[in-house]
């Protein structure tokens, strides 16, 4: 009712189909917060939780490296859309591109990757009387990590693809999506060229009116453009399916004349015309094909013989050439798709697995196919009890963990009565393949009722008419029916209808069935009828030891997907089923065991090259300091010499835990009450996902106190360099704008001892022509009378002309004489002016001319660098164009008139 659907069973994630589509619940932003989380454990749980902490496993490179996810539980409780949403977290968290060219890269992966599930869903999932989006096959995806652990690319395996699907549907359920799409979303050109018109009734395609959220053709086009396919690869596809929608209206009638071959409906003679155009099949062969049966006698010399055959035969042939075109077309857009998606093996070195199998099914009519599912999620089952109840209990006591056993229910009994050596139900239809007889129903129950009769998971339904036999799985008792069971076991497709289908001239098919194929299939028989047959069940059986091989090489995660009603319903909880379904998967036991258990397992070898900065953390004890945590395999017998060389620094590390548990210890109970979240074991450190929290955040502080040492000392490594070169820089300046001043003064210098010669020149020359000009006026001043006084008036016209004769001779040479500087200071001083900023004194009385030419300062002088031991470092060297710089005055020498 609060709409949360996840919750945690020990070890086992939970997931309740909602049933209803919740949005919110699966957004980026939230993938996005469960990645960037100090601790995922902590938020709420979801399916992201796992995908977190599987990706971070393959990070901390702990071993095993690669992940796997398995997503079991009944049909319909939500599997393939979990594996969905899987795919999309880690398309969204494992592709973080530093370039623009990587970015490119990440984001093309991620898009096949993503587009790979509607094409596979298209092609592979059904509509039955549980689940509207059935997988009617199991798929294993492999999402592929660089070492930078991005998603580079991945890789899809396929498991028993139900085929018999495409010609034979139950009551109330439909065929596969892909039918259904093209003739709803199909063009009106395309409809003419598939000959799919409006309103149109197939046999094979049952319930036609039911709309389904599955049913949008234009999505399905687009993810196959995305994965390579083009559109006019696209349409063969679509014509070769629609030819086989056609081949299902061919119906035979009883011939009179066993020697004849039967006739055709009237009906049907269209669709047969119709269905050899669009697989470009010639009609007559096609008829002669699914009418006529040939047998080939003899070992050295075969004879051929031709037998028509009865009604029953024409439609299996038409059947099984349809499943057999099927079949091949589904294996050929995998390898497309893992073509497309599928990263260089040297690109990758880790990977995350997601198996997404059929889950456990029970229908009124069981076959071949529900065996093989059921006993799928039989090994499934045993693989979670042999992973984690009964090798977790039994690791705990080779250990030397003080454990009490829990109970649990183990399915190894119904997996004997399944594949069990040298009898069990899959040997003996293997061995009713072999018989050279005709397979009966009543005598293949007998015989299986009769050899396995000692087995508890065997049993016999009293009340059955048709000859049947009941298995009881981990999930309930399933009813099997034996008629038509060694048939679908042997899945013979006769050589005649590969050899009609190499003469197709379709484009598709001509890949489909090679003319020359390099080996012989396996669904050719042998010629030999004694020769051993590769049978479904074998096939199916060496497919799934293979993924189990591979599951047990990984570390493993399950989720549980749990139906809360058996009708679909929202809302909608029922108890009692869904306690049934959490007690047959073994959840119950699952809790126990985790409750009191240690999930982490770690040997003392990575557990040392992982934990061995946490000394840090704590000085070294001494050897009397006894840790909290002891080991008490050692003590009981003698280590080997690697082990016995770990033992000290394993110690080292323990004695740290205590102050790892006080510093994240945020309450006030003593640590005493506590459970201990680890346990040393003779080869083995055992822990708790707490614990395993602990040692990572001291890890983690203690990798962040080592990169702020490094950063320290690169820091002020890096500023004692800039120092150096900051001083040398400074001295170089220095000299450089020392030499340049003494050059600009140097240059001052010259240029002041030239105006100061031509200067004292020119003061000489007025002089001595002042004085040869005025010598009748000063003799005539002198020969005056002592006695006599001149008047104040002749005295200061006396002086004026003195001063003004210069300034005469100044002006009558104005135009051949002195200019410029000279010049003007001559007016001046004559005249007793001031003019600019040079300021003009003249002597007292008894003194005449100019006595001092001063410049004044202008400007400031600016110190661009710190006080330097060099000459004229201070200054600068760059003249002002308005001031006069390199010196802060001139100073001429102090000149007294000549009197003659």
């Amino acid at each position: 009712m609060a709409d949360l659907f996840y919750t945690n069973a020990g070890c086992t994630l939970v997931a309740l189909n909602p049933f209803k589509p919740i949005p919110q619940l699966y957004t980026p932003e939230l993938m996005r917060d469960y990645h960037a989380a100090l601790q995922p454990q902590k938020l709420k749980p979801h399916i992201f939780t796992v995908g977190e902490q599987t990706y971070r496993n393959v990070k901390s490179l702990i071993e095993p490296v690669n992940q796997s996810i398995v997503v079991s539980g009944e049909s319909g409780a939500g599997k393939t859309w979990t594996s969905r949403c899987l795919m999309k977290f880690y398309a969204v968290v494992a592709t973080s591109p530093t370039s623009g060219e990587n970015y490119k890269i990440a984001e093309r992966i991620e898009q096949r990757i993503l587009n790979s599930n509607p094409v596979m869903e298209a092609f592979g999932n059904a509509c039955t009387l549980r689940n509207n989006n059935s997988s009617r096959f199991g798929k294993f995806i492999q999402l592929q990590l660089n070492r930078a652990q991005q998603m580079t690319g991945a890789a899809v395996q396929t498991y028993l693809l139900e085929k018999t699907r495409v010609a034979c549907q139950a009551s109330s359920e439909r065929n596969f999506h892909i039918f259904y799409q093209i003739c709803k979303g199909a063009s009106e050109e395309e409809r003419l060229q598939w000959h799919l018109p409006e309103g149109a009734t197939f046999s094979w395609l049952p319930n036609p009116e039911r709309t389904l959220e599955e049913d949008c053709f234009e999505v399905t086009r687009e993810a196959m453009l995305h994965l390579g396919i083009d559109t006019p690869s696209q349409n063969n596809i679509f014509k070769v399916l629609a030819g086989l929608l056609h081949l299902g209206n061919i119906w035979f009638a009883d011939s009179e004349d066993e020697a004849q071959p039967c006739q055709l409906m009237d009906d049907a003679k269209c669709s047969v015309r119709t269905s050899a155009s669009l697989l470009q099949l010639p009609v007559d062969l096609l008829l002669e094909t699914l009418r006529i049966r040939t047998i080939r006698a003899g070992k050295q010399q075969q004879q051929v013989f031709r037998k028509p055959c009865s009604r029953a035969e024409c439609d299996t042939r038409r059947d099984c050439l349809a499943k057999l075109v099927y079949a091949r077309l589904f294996d050929w857009l995998v390898s497309v798709i893992n073509s497309s998606i599928c990263a260089d093996p040297n690109s990758w070195t880790a990977f995350i697995g997601l198996l997404d199998v059929y889950g456990f099914e029970s229908f009124p009519d069981n076959s071949l196919e529900q065996l093989c599912i059921n006993y799928a999620n039989e090994k499934l089952q045993q693989h979670f009890v042999a992973h984690y109840l009964r090798a977790q209990q039994e690791e705990y006591a080779v250990e030397g963990l003080e454990w009490s056993f829990v109970n649990y229910q183990d399915n190894q009994t119904c997996l004997n009565l399944i594949e069990g050596s040298p009898v069990s139900i899959c040997s003996l239809i293997n061995e009713e393949c072999r018989l050279n007889r005709p397979s009966s129903a009543a005598q293949l129950q007998t015989r299986i009722e009769s050899a396995l009769a000692g087995s508890p998971c065997l049993g016999h339904s009293k009340l059955s008419r048709e000859p049947s036999f009941i298995v009881v799985h981990f999930a309930g008792p399933v009813q099997y029916h034996t008629a038509g069971l060694v048939e679908k076991n042997k899945d013979p497709v006769p050589l005649e209808l590969t050899e009609l289908l190499q003469q197709s001239q379709d484009p598709l098919l001509i890949a489909l069935f090679p003319t020359n194929p390099k080996e012989k299939t396996q669904e050719e028989p042998s010629i030999q009828g004694r020769a051993p047959v590769l049978t479904v069940v074998s096939k199916f059986k060496a497919s799934l030891e293979q993924l189990l091989q591979v599951l047990h090489s990984t570390t493993p995660h399950y989720i549980r997907c749990i139906k809360p009603n058996s009708q679909s319903q929202p809302q909608t909880f029922i108890q009692e089923e869904v306690l049934s379904q959490l007690e047959a998967c073994g959840l119950v036991e699952t809790i126990h065991i985790s409750a009191a258990g240690f999930p982490i397992r770690v040997s003392h070898q990575n557990f040392v090259e992982r934990y061995a900065l946490l000394r840090r953390l704590h000085p070294r004890t001494s050897s009397g300091l006894h840790s909290p945590y002891p080991t008490k395999g050692p003590a009981e017998q003698p280590p080997h010499t690697e082990e016995a060389m770990l033992q000290p620094l394993l110690q080292d590390i323990l004695h740290t835990l205590p102050t790892l548990t006080q510093t994240a210890d945020t309450s006030d109970a003593p640590a005493e009450t506590t459970p201990v979240p680890l346990h040393c074991g003779r080869t083995k450190v055992f822990m708790t996902d707490s614990m395993l929290e602990l040692l990572e955040c001291g890890r983690t502080q203690v990798l962040e106190q080592c990169a702020r040492c490094i950063q320290f000392g690169w820091r002020q490594h890096k500023h004692r360099k800039q120092e150096r070169q900051r001083q040398a820089a400074t001295l170089l300046q220095a000299a450089i704008r020392s030499w340049l001043t003494r050059k600009h003064i140097q240059r001052l210098h010259t240029a002041a001892t030239v105006i100061k010669s031509a200067w004292q020149k020119w003061r000489i020359r007025m002089a001595f022509l002042a004085s040869k000009e005025l010598d009748g006026v000063e003799e005539k001043a002198v020969i005056q009378t002592p006695g006599s006084l001149s008047s104040p008036v002749q005295t200061r016209f006396l002086r004026a002309v003195i001063h003004l004769w210069p300034l005469g001779l100044v002006l009558a040479n104005s135009a051949v004489g002195i200019r410029g500087f000279q010049r003007k200071l001559v007016v001046c001083a004559c005249l007793q002016l001031r003019s600019g900023s040079y300021n003009v004194q003249t002597a007292q009385q008894d003194q005449a001319g100019v006595t001092s030419i001063r410049a004044l300062p202008q400007g400031s002088v600016k110190f661009h660098c710190r006080r330097s031991p060099l000459r004229y470092a201070d200054t600068c060297p760059e003249p002002s164009p308005n001031t006069v710089t390199g010196f802060n005055q001139i100073l001429l020498e102090r000149h007294r008139p000549v009197h003659v």
